[in-house]
């Protein structure tokens, strides 16, 4: 079992809230994942996707977490930590945005290191794209650094570190 501290799964900003997933969310969820281009997924499969994410939350303690719009209470994406290429003690951090909205990744991202440095762990991961320069730019404002780069079937991927304190 972990040493960590469990991470906290309400999060706030002056704009956003992140909240634990709900299945009302899938339509939402669906709709972010066919922005990348490759298909949607079905409303069922996201469901099923859900109830993945909360047992994985149960389970080590971190989550990704639905962002909202606090204003507007419209879902934007998400935000949190996994395990994904990474370690329960070393979570990478992830986030995904709709294309409509722009200028909240960096904030959402914000509120998880937070999170994730009141949890008790020493160092945050992220893996990007090499093609993706926003999302580069975000974790460059967080004080992310470049470690290394490795090359997977779909391209370069970035890896990058942040000690927390």
């Amino acid at each position: 079992m972990s040493t960590y501290e469990t991470m906290s799964f309400h999060l706030g900003t002056e704009r956003l809230i992140l909240r634990p997933w709900a299945e009302s969310d899938a339509a939402d969820f669906c709709a972010l994942l066919a922005e990348r281009g490759k298909g949607a997924p079905t409303v069922e499969r996201i469901r099923t996707s859900i109830a993945e994410l909360l047992t994985a939350t149960a389970e080590t303690g971190i989550a990704l977490l639905p962002v909202q719009r606090r204003a507007e209470g419209d879902f934007i994406g998400y935000c949190g930590l996994i395990i994904g290429r990474s370690t329960l003690e070393e979570p990478e951090i992830a986030y995904e945005m709709v294309q409509r909205v722009h200028g909240y990744a960096t904030e959402a991202a914000g509120a998880v290191l937070d999170a994730a440095v009141a949890t008790g762990r020493e160092r945050l991961w992220a893996t990007v794209g090499a093609w993706n320069t926003p999302s580069l730019r975000v974790l460059e404002k967080l004080a992310f650094e470049r470690d290394h780069v490795s090359t997977e079937d779909n391209g370069d991927v970035v890896w990058l570190k942040r000690s927390l304190p």
